[in-house]
């Protein structure tokens, strides 16, 4: 009975010291984990942008006269050469002194200049399209038998597709410039005294300098306009391009020729796209926060076929990435793991259930994941977000 006894305290001490033990030991904290392994990583730098039509044809008054109500509306198709924009009676004829005669034959020799150097760099660009179509399909032959490589044969390809952009920029500037040289012309005429009865109650047809759509009707009502005042603006829609404005410190990534991801236009998939330029000079801009930013404009073509974008037009909102790094094989960790430890960037890996503090090297990284350059390995886990609770050494489990 007596030995009993002293089992059953014995028992009893036991299970308190047990439960001492239990009760003081840290309990694990409860952490989201997160595997470091290999795979693609890309980084890109995102804002907002603005479709526009690449080339804009601003319709204006050749002359001073009355315009006749413009019938015309946004969305109108229109012809090159064959839709009348606007019916256009000059006014009265105004004899010029002879400096103004000469300034307005000076505005014509200009005109019949910069015609002759659209048409030059037009030449210009079709021979260097057919140059690049050449060599595009020779790199296209040489990756097919494997003596060059995919990369080389698809430098070649955007090269040539740069060239046909280009050719098509040529076109239109030729064309606005004869429309310039015309509008030049007439105007010199409108000041002439021997075409004075001419003009004397003549009727100008201003007829559509492109195929395409009415963008914008400025004025719809007759009235009496000034030599130069704005009308319409056609363009075709086919010939959309992006506009974002980006930080100035973002910008001096970007380079020509990179891709871009178009987001957020209303469709079910990004579009793809090509970066143009970055034009050479900012601007300041006041942000929603009233902070003064510098900005700069960046200028994206969209490489998918229209019938994708059909229903994007002019002056729609859209969000743009721009892929300024990405490597198809990479040691990555989840961003939100990383944390600032001194100078240095630091993670808590899991090491036989605890937390170890480790101070890695981080090279790229976008706002999911980042690129690991030394202090992991592929396989390890680390804590995602992790709590001010905890600390090196700390007892750790994968939360439910």
């Amino acid at each position: 009975m007596k030995t009993r006894r002293w089992v059953l305290w014995g028992v009893g001490l036991v299970v308190a010291a047990a439960a001492v033990i239990l009760g003081t030991r840290p309990q694990p904290v409860a952490a989201e984990l997160a595997e470091v392994a290999r795979g693609p990583l890309q980084v890109t730098v995102d804002d907002e942008g603005e479709t526009r039509v690449r080339d804009r044809f601003v319709i204006s008054a050749p002359l001073a006269g009355r315009v006749l109500r413009i019938e015309l509306e946004p969305g109108d198709a229109v012809v090159a050469g064959e839709t009348v924009l606007a019916v256009f009676l000059p006014s009265a004829p105004v004899l010029l002194d002879a400096r103004s005669r000469a300034e307005a034959e000076a505005v014509v020799q200009t005109a019949t200049a910069a015609l002759g150097q659209a048409e030059a760099h037009y030449e210009r660009a079709a021979a260097e399209l057919v140059y690049s179509r050449s060599e595009a399909g020779r790199y296209l032959r040489l990756s097919q038998e494997g003596i060059v490589s995919v990369e080389t044969m698809e430098s070649a390809q955007l090269d040539l597709d740069t060239r046909q952009e280009a050719l098509e920029a040529a076109e239109y500037a030729v064309r606005t410039a004869r429309s310039e040289l015309q509008a030049a012309r007439v105007r010199l005429l409108q000041f002439s005294a021997e075409s004075a009865d001419d003009l004397n109650g003549a009727t100008i047809r201003i007829v559509s300098p492109v195929s395409g759509v009415v963008l914008r009707r400025v004025r719809e009502s007759e009235s009496v306009v000034p030599a130069g005042e704005a009308l319409l603006e056609v363009g075709d829609p086919a010939q959309i391009e992006v506009v974002t404005d980006y930080l100035s410190k973002d910008a001096v990534r970007m380079r020509s020729g990179q891709r871009v991801l178009i987001d957020r236009w209303g469709g079910d998939r990004p579009l793809l796209g090509r970066l143009r330029r970055v034009e050479p000079s900012g601007f300041t801009k006041i942000s929603a926060l009233g902070v003064e930013e510098q900005r700069v404009n960046v200028v994206i073509d969209i490489v998918d076929p229209p019938a994708v974008w059909a229903g994007l037009g002019d002056g729609f909102r859209v969000e743009t990435r721009v892929v300024v790094w990405e490597s198809g094989d990479e040691l990555k960790a989840p961003t939100g793991a990383l944390f600032r430890r001194d100078e240095n960037w630091a993670v808590f890996a899991v090491e036989r259930g605890r937390a170890a503090l480790r101070t890695i090297e981080v090279g790229e990284r976008n706002a999911q994941e980042a690129q690991v350059l030394g202090g992991l390995e592929p396989g390890e886990q680390v804590v995602v977000y992790p709590s001010d609770s905890l600390s090196d050494g700390s007892p750790v489990a994968a939360e439910l």
